[in-house]
């Protein structure tokens, strides 16, 4: 028999991560409810044209096709066998796979709006709380399942929504206490990039590019533009408006020189001035980024990125602006915009840092010794009293010796202990300890509220 073993790329998680995770999750949708967002899910698979075209060449290499079932039909077991030559040539085959797992929560929700949009008002503001899949190499902070944590408006062009995001982002990182740089670009101003390297044919080329500009480096961003057809000359301006650098005002001064009277540029350079004008916070964290690109196609106007400071890690955040997405599924002019959290870093960022509190760790809060059948009724008794009132309550399943006992709340890292033993019966009283402090003490059976005051303490 072979090892057993997960796919790689996923993970279990047990009790103590699940609860840190719920941690993020719940600060997460909070702050979206807040600020007037409403939930939405969406199936794990969709229909495989739904998705595919949607992300670009390299994105949809990543998309997790699904077989088809069926396959003791004689004559489509036929045409499937046929139908894995497109497969191998990266093409899709209906007669191998209709359906894909979702790459992310975007695409999905576009298409809910695009089948929804009669009966939606709008602004239409929701919240998305799912897994996704990616057929991604695995590495640290990069899953082939992860979660997404998405919140969009469509149905508006205010360039209000983009600041609402900036301020939930820095809302929900103050909240779970991680220093980060919010990074803000305008697809618009890598059109005019495109534009002033020799058109709009450029911009898919040269935003690919520039998106890996973190992981390859200078140099081979420019070898990529070199064998995606640009010339010396262009690719000296794209290097230019690389190394622009500076404050956020000097950062915005040099662009303006670089672009001159570009429509697409001053644009772009607008909607930036407008997001930091208004953003309320008015600190570093907010940061102008000509480099951030956003490899995927869709974006049309302002994109973000998250980075957590003083951590080795990706992007913990990103979304953007896209004004016609749900005209890839025949409904035309809903604007909308997006950002995303990526949950599994920032579970890796606050692991590193030690961010989470010491009360998300805790599970069970009280643990009753079990020391026989009539001790245990008693027991019973008011361990149900204390959950009435919220306590998080277990009774040790059998009558064994106290030191088993001990171990088992020890290893659960439960935090107190109640004895209820047959002089505590006489007594008509229990004993409670602090297991972490060692301090012990005697309550009457029928005063729950004190007890109850003394764990929450």
């Amino acid at each position: 028999m072979s090892k057993v073993s997960l796919p790689q790329g996923t993970r279990d998680f047990s009790a103590d991560v699940v609860r840190k995770r719920q941690y993020i999750f719940n600060t997460i949708k909070n702050v979206f409810e807040l600020y007037g967002f409403q939930p939405l899910e969406t199936p794990a698979m969709e229909n495989i044209e739904t998705l595919m075209g949607k992300y670009g060449d390299e994105g949809d290499k990543l998309i997790f096709k699904i077989l088809n079932n069926g396959l003791d039909n004689p004559a489509k077991a036929e045409k499937t066998k046929l139908g894995f030559e497109d497969i191998l040539q990266g093409k899709t085959n209906k007669n191998i796979t209709e359906r894909a797992l979702r790459y992310d929560l975007t695409i999905p929700f576009a298409r809910y709006v695009a089948m929804n949009h009669g009966q939606l008002t709008f602004p239409f503001k929701r919240y998305q709380i799912q897994p996704v899949w990616r057929a991604d190499r695995p590495q640290r902070g990069r899953y082939r399942e992860f979660y997404q944590c998405d919140a969009d408006v469509v149905g508006s062009k205010s360039l209000l929504n983009e600041v609402e995001l900036t301020n939930i982002y820095a809302t929900v990182f103050n909240q779970l206490k991680i220093d980060v740089e919010i990074k803000i670009n305008s697809r618009k101003i890598l059109s005019a990039l495109a534009e002033i390297c020799g058109g709009a044919d450029k911009m898919l080329d040269i935003t690919i590019a520039i998106d890996k500009l973190d992981k390859i480096g200078l140099e081979k961003v420019k070898e990529e533009l070199s064998q995606r057809g640009l010339n010396e000359s262009q690719i000296a301006t794209i290097e230019q408006y690389l190394n622009i650098a500076g404050s956020n005002d000097e950062k915005i001064s040099l662009i303006k020189d670089l672009f001159g009277n570009n429509e697409a540029g001053k644009k772009g350079i607008e909607e930036i001035e407008y997001v930091l004008s208004n953003f309320t916070a008015h600190d570093s964290r907010l940061a102008v980024d000509f480099t951030l690109a956003r490899g995927l196609n869709y974006y049309t106007g302002i994109i973000f990125e998250i980075k957590a400071k003083d951590v080795q890690m990706g992007s913990i955040g990103g979304g953007g602006r896209y004004d016609d997405l749900t005209s890839l599924f025949g409904v035309p002019n809903i604007a909308g915009v997006g950002i995303s959290f990526g949950v599994d870093r920032i579970y890796d960022v606050m692991e590193e840092l030690n961010l989470f509190p010491q009360e998300v760790q805790t599970g069970t809060q009280v643990l009753f010794f079990n020391l026989g059948n009539e001790e245990a009724k008693v027991a019973y008794q008011l361990m149900q009293t204390l959950r009435s009132k919220g306590i998080r309550s277990e009774l040790f399943h059998e009558n064994s010796k106290l030191d088993k006992q001990f171990k088992y709340a020890e290893k659960k890292n439960i935090p107190f202990i109640i004895i209820i033993g047959s002089k505590e019966m006489e007594e008509k009283n229990c004993t409670i300890k602090n297991l972490q402090t060692g301090v012990q003490q005697a309550f009457p059976l029928q005063s729950a509220n004190d007890l109850v005051a003394l764990i929450q303490a």
